[in-house]
C-alpha cells in the first residue's frame, strides 16, 4: 500500500510539473522601488543614453514604461521568418521621425527596449539598437525593480 501512495504522489507531482511546463507562463510579483524619469539632449544616442543612466543610478531590473521625442536617425532589429533562432534584420535611415513609444525591460542590468517611429505616412519599429539618435530630446520612464528580483532569462526563448 505504501509503495502505491508513493506512487501516486509522485505521478500526480510529474502531472503538475508538465502542466505547468506546457502552459508556458511564469508570473513574478513585485512593486517599484521608484520611477526615474531621463531626458536626453539633442544628438543624444537613445541606447548609449539608456546605458549611461542605468550605470549611473545603479539599476541592475527595471520596466521601461514610456518614452517620447524625435530623431534624426535610427536603427533598430526585427525578426524576419519563424525559425528558432529567428532570421534578424536590421532597418536604419537618417530620416527625421516622432520617437511615439518606447518599452521594454532592463534585466540584470541588460537593456531590451522596443521602439515605435511615426512620420505623416506610417509607424516602423522593433528592437532598439546603436544609431536611433536624438533631434529634439528623450524622455524616458523607467520603473526600477529590486536587485534581488530574478528575471535573467526573461527574454530569452530557449528558458
Amino acid at each position: 500500500m505504501k509503495t502505491l501512495t508513493l506512487f501516486l504522489l509522485i505521478s500526480l507531482n510529474l502531472t503538475i510539473q508538465a502542466q505547468e511546463k506546457a502552459q508556458g507562463v511564469q508570473t513574478v510579483t513585485t512593486d517599484f522601488e521608484r520611477v526615474e524619469i531621463i531626458r536626453m539632449k539633442p544628438g543624444t544616442d537613445l541606447l548609449e543614453g539608456l546605458s549611461m543612466a542605468i550605470k549611473e543610478k545603479k539599476i541592475n531590473n527595471a520596466v521601461i514604461l514610456t518614452g517620447i521625442g524625435s530623431v534624426t536617425d535610427y536603427q533598430y532589429h526585427v525578426v524576419s521568418d519563424k525559425n528558432l533562432p529567428p532570421a534578424i534584420e536590421y532597418p536604419k535611415a537618417s530620416v527625421p521621425m516622432d520617437l511615439v513609444s518606447v518599452q521594454g525591460y532592463i534585466l540584470n542590468g541588460k537593456i531590451h527596449a522596443h521602439i515605435a517611429l511615426s512620420d505623416e505616412n506610417s509607424v516602423v519599429g522593433g528592437h532598439l539598437e546603436k544609431g536611433t539618435i536624438a533631434l529634439t530630446f528623450f524622455i524616458i520612464s523607467i520603473g526600477v525593480l529590486p536587485d534581488s528580483l530574478n528575471m535573467v532569462n526573461f527574454d530569452n526563448y530557449k528558458y
